[in-house]
């Protein structure tokens, strides 16, 4: 995320308990919430007022709000992809497009090192991964040299924990 993108908000003390307390359980509403803030914060303002700062942070992008299907249903894999320099120049935003929009793509990031591109993709089966596969290759394979992908299995923690918003205490 570059300076431009950040999100222009001034946090309060009540901004960060609603984060942690839907990090612990996203279906909560806006009544429960203003119930906690108050009993266990001692912060007293209306569901209203707690509906419209959830709205309010979610348009400044102060979070993101994603639905993942249960791990039972696909599988995971992790992609990583080496660039062929020769290509790179002519090629580079096609493929990072395709691997973006991608209907498999469930996470996509930038990285050092070797392989630069980096991805968390779902599939059905591993057929539907190597078709996918074989037909990246087919479009883009003049820009990456090579595509290392890797299963993911037995995930053991998937979400955030409540706890993390602490820092944003700190720092404003």
């Amino acid at each position: 995320m570059t300076d431009d993108d950040a999100p222009d908000w001034t946090f309060k003390e009540r901004d960060v308990v609603i984060l942690r307390e839907l990090a612990a359980n996203p279906q909560r509403s806006s009544r429960e919430l203003t119930d906690i803030l108050e009993s266990e914060y001692g912060i007293d303002v209306s569901h209203v007022t707690v509906s419209e700062t959830i709205r309010k942070m979610r348009e400044h992008g102060v979070f993101r709000e994603a639905i993942i299907p249960n791990e039972e249903y696909f599988i995971f894999g992790l992609f990583e992809f080496k660039f062929d320099p020769e290509h790179f120049a002519d090629e580079w935003r096609d493929a990072m497009e395709y691997i973006r929009d991608s209907e498999h793509t469930l996470f996509y990031f930038l990285s050092d090192g070797e392989y630069q591109w980096k991805s968390v993709m779902m599939f059905p089966t591993r057929e539907e991964e190597s078709r996918w596969i074989h037909e990246f290759y087919k479009r883009h394979g003049k820009v990456v040299s090579n595509l290392r992908n890797s299963v993911i299995h037995n995930v053991l923690k998937f979400g955030t924990d409540p706890e993390i918003f602490e820092a944003l205490d700190e720092e404003h």
